[in-house]
């Protein structure tokens, strides 16, 4: 019988099903930072066990680690503490851990793919809800709480039920100036921020099929913003060339073995799925948010959207959207004032996502009055941002160059709004103090139109300021 990847990786993790209807998950891969394991640590300590198989977790340090000044100890004394209990737990259990001194420390979901830790037809758990990232390898990964952290530290398993799957199918070829950042805010704006609950998206069609890895890792990250589970691509050549000669990833004869296995894990023609949904890319634009969810967004030639646009259902929470974040129904949201342009996170701190915006910001300069910063995702991406002179475009244009790590897609480091600032950002969470301030307001977008808010002082067509063709 055909199946899906979900149903064939599923299949061949399942220990067994518990009287709940839930299934004992083998965890193929499990990925820690700083922020939800030390709680996790403790709970084993306080039961007397230790990690059952610590060569299937990877650490790294990202959420809290200060992106300018990096000397320790660090000023924040909380976040001084995090990393050096994570030290000596993963020296205690014998878990690699990426440190700010190895060269190779960076946000969880970059550093798995980059060091070829992150593999087709796995399962990979981490206690973070962007752990989606990483299906764009064709990988069953969720994010998970830390009493779960505790249960993979313990047992490398854990209790899950099983999700239905959606194929999402986006077909064509996006126009000039459109990423694969609206492929994502578009889906979600379409099915809403709920519209996944139960499912794991399964993204498919000849736009997903032409991604680069690192587009589709995009997509797949802001899965769980629609309320997916879990949101993957299905593996193929792209994805091997992509994983080839990275440390982690099989070497020699392992290599052609883990080929062929990786392509067995794919879905299969004519696998049945619960739902089924089309777009087509053409229909795309570069698409922003107005609101304090990534469901509510707009194509940037839009306005504001008003009240009776909107469903009775959700017309309280879009109230209250307009008044955060200072807006006016049916006013446009180009030319909104900009403070803060902020481009990184594990949505778009990557290394074509530099690449992209370095190649059109040359020769440009960052508005009077806007902070802009950039934040690689990860020491790698950093020191071949560097090699390759992008960062001197940047500082040039007049963008800070920072450390790698989380920054401003969250508050748990010193990279915060302030105030109500409003921030053009390319991460993945708009919600209500999610960078830092209370009042802070973030409007989510591409890379490239992060960079046009830095350089106009406003929100703005990429596609006009940078003449993009």
């Amino acid at each position: 019988m055909s199946q899906t990847l979900l149903d064939k990786v599923w299949e061949s993790h399942t220990v067994r099903t518990l009287p709940n209807g839930s299934t004992q998950l083998l965890i193929g891969t499990h990925l820690i930072h700083e922020v939800t394991s030390p709680q996790a640590f403790g709970m084993l300590r306080d039961l007397g066990l230790k990690v059952l198989y610590p060569s299937r977790t990877f650490a790294t340090v990202d959420h809290i680690v200060p992106t300018d000044e990096r000397e320790e100890p660090f000023s924040d004394s909380l976040a001084d503490e995090m990393i050096k209990a994570l030290r000596r737990n993963c020296a205690d259990s014998g878990i690699k851990f990426f440190d700010l001194p190895s060269g190779q420390q960076g946000i969880v979901h970059i550093v798995g793919p980059e060091q070829g830790i992150t593999q087709p037809g796995t399962t990979i758990a981490c206690g973070d809800s962007h752990t989606s990232t990483h299906g764009a390898f064709g990988a069953i990964a969720f994010g998970i709480g830390t009493s779960q952290v505790r249960d993979v530290l313990a047992t490398q398993t854990m209790a899950i039920r099983k999700p239905k799957v959606r194929r999402i199918n986006v077909d064509g070829k996006l126009s000039p100036g459109v990423y694969s950042k609206d492929v994502i805010l578009h889906i979600i704006r379409q099915l809403g921020v709920n519209g996944g609950l139960g499912y794991a998206y399964e993204y498919g069609g000849s736009t997903f099929d032409a991604f680069t890895q690192e587009e589709r890792m995009t997509v797949c990250n802001m899965s769980i913003e629609g309320g997916a589970r879990v949101g993957y691509v299905n593996p193929d050549e792209t994805t091997f060339a992509y994983l080839n000669g990275r440390p982690y990833a099989p070497k020699g004869k392992d290599w052609d073995a883990a080929v062929a296995r990786w392509k067995g894990s794919a879905s299969d023609p004519g696998a049945s799925y619960d739902d089924v949904i089309s777009y087509k890319a053409e229909d795309i634009a570069p698409t922003v948010t107005w609101g304090i969810n990534p469901g509510q967004a707009i194509f940037i030639d839009e306005n504001v959207p008003r009240l009776d646009q909107i469903p009775e259902k959700d017309r309280a929470t879009a109230a209250e959207a307009l008044a955060h974040m200072h807006l006016k129904a049916g006013q446009p949201i180009k030319g909104t004032k900009v403070d803060v342009a902020f481009l990184g996170s594990c949505t778009n701190g990557r290394l074509s996502d530099l690449t992209e915006v370095a190649r059109h910001i040359k020769g440009r300069k960052v508005r009077d009055g806007v902070k802009a910063i950039v934040v690689p995702g990860s020491q790698g991406v950093a020191a071949l941002a560097e090699s390759m002179g992008l960062a001197a475009i940047f500082k040039e244009a007049g963008f800070e160059w920072r450390g790698a790590g989380c920054s401003m897609c969250l508050g748990m480091n010193p990279d915060k709004l302030v105030g109500d600032q409003l921030c053009a950002s390319s991460s993945n969470r708009n919600f209500k103090g999610r960078q830092g301030s209370p009042t802070g307001r973030t409007v989510l977008m591409s890379p490239l139109m992060v960079a046009a808010a830095a350089v106009t002082g406003e929100i703005s067509d990429a596609r006009k300021i940078f003449n993009v063709k």
